[in-house]
């Protein structure tokens, strides 16, 4: 006779109650502290939105040529920024806040020579809002959009991809994501879909839980029917019958283990994805997949056009997984490791090209969550990791420029046509209002009923610029 191991004789001894209460009182110390409890899933305050669309643009986008026109630097191009009225933007004390990574790197310098703007602008909507004439689709929704025009962050370097997602400097620990504590604090909506997806390129730091855990990752998904997640279709052909009864068994291992392990996160992450994994098998397929979509919805979001189509199809993608309950969907645009919008050189040819690219289809995502009634409780977010120098580097490009720039924000109970903050003259310096960029977390997190201060975890205690502010003259 086969003996049964010894984790399970203890369970016996105990019975059911008494092994309940020895895992309570395993995680609670686990935890350290008595009184902790994790979040219910319910909003904490008054909620006005219920999903996220995250918009991330990898590289560093010019503010100066997208959404805060400058036209001193038309009027001083050529000059150094010692010979105008504006030399005291380069005063030491004014640059300290910057963390340098990398020392003697050749980018992230101040440039000082002034260069033009490289694109024309004009005013949109009852907001008068200004907008380069790259973005001319997304101008004709100025009114639904509350621009932040003076946004800054502490690092020169593409590391601060990694800071704007999670508040943190590169050269600090790897802490949990905006999209991971929108998770953690909510949890998901659906059990066909994952909470939290992520599409496009990710580089520097490709996780989101941390010390929250894996179960707080954002998911990746490519927009493509037939193979849409890294080994989500069975290996070889199965019946759904006999793939539902391996699932059985080894979520009834797993449910053994984890009563032996009852503090082990990534066992349970483990459980919980096999499950989701089981269901996503037929749901992700399906999210995919644009057949149902009107002729007349894939031209508003360009689907028709070669340039478009790539970025309109993920963004028609995540107004149907916003539609099928997905709390946090983060898209990427801009490939390689620094992203595709830094442009040291060519900024002209650069950035018109892509701003050709995202410009129409995410007009046409506000119109079609607007006009499906959805705008209201999705709040729709356009971010970049810092914005562009207004000195040139080389002879036609923009160095990385961390002490102002813009990002903006609509849907979600945002007040559209606003104009908030304001950088220098030159573009310099967030002099109006400036914002760190967890203060964008913080309107977020305020937005969907969450308090940050109380999703802190035991044992990881989060300095005081982690939670940020929120921005309340961006508020309906």
């Amino acid at each position: 006779m086969i003996s049964r191991p010894t984790p399970f004789l203890r369970r016996d001894i105990l019975g059911g109650l008494g092994s309940i209460a020895v895992s309570a009182m395993l995680a609670r110390d686990l935890r350290g502290e008595e009184d902790w409890q994790p979040p219910s899933g319910l909003p904490m305050l008054p909620q006005k939105a219920k999903r996220v669309i995250w918009m991330f643009m990898r590289g560093g986008v010019s503010h100066m040529e997208s959404f805060d026109p400058k036209p001193a630097i038309n009027q001083y191009a050529g000059k150094s920024i010692g010979e105008t009225p504006f030399k005291d933007v380069q005063n030491p004390e004014k640059l300290k806040k910057v963390r340098v990574v990398v020392v003697n790197d050749a980018n992230g310098k101040q440039r000082n020579t002034i260069y033009p703007l490289q694109v024309g602008w004009k005013r949109y909507g009852q907001c008068g809002m200004e907008v380069s004439d790259w973005f001319p689709h997304i101008g004709s929704c100025a009114d639904e959009i509350a621009f932040i025009r003076s946004m800054w962050t502490t690092d020169d370097n593409h590391g601060a991809q990694v800071q704007f997602l999670s508040g943190r400097h590169m050269l600090e620990p790897r802490v949990p994501t905006i999209g991971a504590w929108v998770t953690y604090g909510l949890g998901s909506m659906t059990d066909n879909l994952p909470s939290f997806v992520n599409m496009g390129p990710r580089y520097f730091d490709i996780r989101d839980g941390h010390y929250l855990g894996p179960a707080f990752d954002a998911v990746n998904l490519k927009v493509d029917p037939k193979n849409p997640l890294t080994f989500a279709a069975p290996e070889f052909k199965i019946g759904k019958g006999e793939q539902a009864a391996q699932f059985d068994l080894i979520h009834k291992f797993n449910t053994l283990a984890a009563e032996q392990y009852p503090g082990d996160k990534t066992l349970l992450a483990r459980m919980k994805s096999y499950q989701l994994a089981f269901n996503m098998q037929t749901a992700v397929p399906e999210t995919m997949n644009l057949d149902s979509e009107s002729e007349a919805t894939k031209r508003m979001y360009g689907l028709d056009e070669k340039t478009t189509e790539p970025f309109a199809r993920q963004l028609i993608v995540a107004r149907r997984l916003a539609e099928r309950g997905v709390r946090f969907i983060q898209l990427q645009h801009g490939d390689g490791a620094a992203g595709a919008w830094d442009s040291h050189s060519g900024l002209k040819r650069n950035h018109s090209m892509l701003a050709q690219q995202v410009d129409k289809p995410i007009a046409g995502l506000l119109k079609d969550l607007k006009q499906r009634g959805m705008l209201d409780d999705t709040l729709v977010v356009f971010a970049t990791e810092f914005g562009r120098t207004p000195g040139t580097q080389g002879s036609d490009g923009r160095d990385h420029h961390p002490f102002g720039f813009s990002v903006w924000m609509a849907g979600g109970g945002i007040k559209g046509g606003t104009i908030h903050g304001a950088t220098d003259e030159l573009g310099f310096h967030a002099v109006d209002s400036p914002h760190y960029v967890t203060d964008v977390h913080a309107t977020i997190m305020h937005q969907l009923g969450l308090d940050p201060r109380r999703l802190e975890v035991p044992g990881r205690k989060r300095l005081e610029r982690d939670f940020g502010q929120v921005i309340r003259q961006v508020l309906s």
